[in-house]
């Protein structure tokens, strides 16, 4: 604990990030992910052909979860490649599958797969958020849809409005982000196994020029990892036009949280409404009578990083040259 104090340590899962998003996008979900993509993979060979045994399967099976930390980091050093220091780990492991681990695959199969499969399941927890969200705001429209509240155009005094009908404008808007997420949830497709271009050559050459089987592992890989389709085409990686989609709906969504929150505090300053402050919270240090509108502004601020980040993907989709280059890793 006191070396992680020593250490930076991210605003967005320290403050922000629920449980399950964090976890989800963390090292051991990802690697988790990769090992049961070479489950799925040595599957899906098995079936169609590949002398892969069902004793080597149940090896992999039973070491999904086993990893060894400490050891890739050793054989990261050494190699110089996180996947392959994963690969060599995992083979330390299973003793009779370790030749069958990544058969005929490159890198992107596990890192990018596994990247798609986080995005589905975040954007599943999105959508889960804002319908809570919607809901709740609904009720509260319902309960105050009677009651007039003066209305603002320019931040200037006009006409009479409603609680509720106020209430209804930022629902509005949530179910056109649930929306926007929803589509790309619905629609996105797994890169598959594509081989090291994107011609599957590899996967061509296990099995003897066979076209139509090939085909077959591709869709019974990504039924395996849960996605009804794939990709038809891709490069190395996954379309990165994928990645500026995603962020823009996120972004959306951003600018749709700070102008709900941003009424939320000018509210409070008008002293129409007042979020919930709790027994043995303080307001400020100075000033304990303060009821400053916290939840909100840490709000804003979340959905401010949100709104800036649409133009990372943009570059890093601008810049894939040819089948796809790695400057984006940082990113």
């Amino acid at each position: 604990m006191e070396e992680q104090r020593s250490q930076y340590q991210t605003p967005l899962t320290s403050r922000y990030a629920s449980k399950e998003m964090s976890f989800l996008f963390s090292e051991k979900h990802k690697f988790f992910t990769w090992r049961k993509l070479w489950l799925h993979l040595a599957k899906a060979e098995q079936e169609l052909g590949l002398v892969i045994t069902d004793e080597q399967i149940q090896e992999l099976e039973e070491h999904i979860e086993d990893i060894d930390f400490d050891v890739v980091s050793s054989y990261e050093k050494k190699l110089k490649h996180d996947v392959m220091a994963h690969i060599h780990a995992f083979q330390d492991k299973c003793s009779t599958a370790g030749s069958i681990i990544h058969l005929g695959a490159t890198s992107a199969y596990v890192q990018d797969n596994a990247d798609l499969i986080s995005l589905k399941k975040g954007l599943d927890l999105l959508i889960l958020g804002i319908g809570r969200c919607v809901q709740r705001l609904s009720k509260f429209a319902e309960e105050y849809k009677d009651l007039p509240t003066l209305g603002y155009t320019h931040l200037q005094p006009a006409q009479l409005t409603t609680v509720g009908k106020r209430a209804c404008l930022w629902i509005q808007d949530l179910l056109i982000d649930e929306s926007n997420l929803t589509r790309l949830r619905d629609g996105l497709r797994f890169r598959g196994i594509k081989g090291a271009t994107g011609t599957q050559a590899s996967f061509l050459v296990l099995f003897k020029g066979d076209h139509e089987k090939v085909k077959r592992l591709d869709k019974r890989v990504a039924e395996l990892a849960g996605f009804e389709k794939t990709f038809a085409v891709t490069g190395q990686t996954y379309p990165r036009k994928i990645d500026c989609d995603i962020i823009s709906a996120l972004s959306s969504l951003g600018s749709t949280l700070h102008k709900l929150c941003t009424d939320i505090r000018l509210l409070a300053s008008f002293k129409e409404i007042e979020e919930p402050f709790e027994k043995s919270q303080i307001g400020s240090s100075a000033m304990p009578y303060k009821r400053n509108p916290m939840r909100s502004e840490r709000c804003c601020s979340l959905a401010r990083h949100l709104m800036t980040l649409v133009m990372n993907p943009l570059q890093t989709a601008s810049v894939q040259w040819m089948e796809r280059t790695l400057d984006d890793s940082a990113n």
